[in-house]
């Protein structure tokens, strides 16, 4: 059994943000050329996400060999990321794993969305320890969370489709994740409004 530790926050945002950064830099670094492995020719995209995949497998093990566990927002990721990379991959395409956020964006969104519908706070069940809010609170912000990231999924298939290679790759590097951040930052109200004493109980 892997040891249960908290990583120190350093650690935690290299594992986290370093295969994506890696991603980027080697795509930046053979964007435009061809790349030869294995007697098959590769575009710099392709290229990329070829050493994208290993490094998110990687650094995923070793987070939960650290921590003992992995949220399942990770795990689902990881998943997706082996499919659609490795598909990207093994057919020479990087159509697939430019929609790859796509489907991760409506399946977060179909789980929050049926979590409503159940009345399940499952969102609360993954951040209560960093967020502790009342129930009200949670199904606003799960009911937020859930068009967010439609809109995500649409606005990936938007630029995928319609913008060039490179702009896909800013906008997937930092575009969304800016956006994440800002839909945070903007529910702030919403954290204080809702927000639990320290004895656990409701405000008002």
């Amino acid at each position: 059994m892997p040891p249960k530790n908290d990583m120190k926050p350093w650690v935690k945002s290299a594992l986290e943000l370093g295969p994506v950064l890696i991603f980027f830099a080697s795509f930046m670094l053979f964007r435009g050329d061809t790349v030869q492995l294995f007697g098959q020719d590769y575009t710099g995209f392709v290229f990329a996400t070829l050493i994208f995949v290993p490094v998110l497998i990687v650094a995923t093990a070793v987070q939960w060999w650290l921590t003992g566990k992995l949220a399942p927002m990770q795990i689902a990721t990881l998943v997706l990321v082996v499919v659609f990379g490795g598909l990207s991959i093994w057919l020479n395409d990087p159509r697939f794993f430019k929609m790859k956020p796509t489907m991760i964006y409506l399946l977060f969104a179909a789980l929050l969305g049926f979590s409503l519908l159940a009345r399940k706070n499952w969102l609360q069940l993954v951040l209560s320890e960093a967020l502790p809010m009342d129930a009200e609170g949670w199904r606003k912000l799960t009911l937020r969370m859930t068009l967010l990231f439609v809109g995500l999924a649409l606005a990936n298939e938007v630029v995928w489709r319609t913008m060039s290679e490179t702009s896909w790759v800013y906008f997937k590097t930092f575009g969304l994740p800016l956006i994440l951040f800002l839909f945070l930052m903007a529910n702030a109200r919403l954290y204080r409004d809702h927000a639990l004493q320290k004895d656990g109980k409701d405000q008002g």
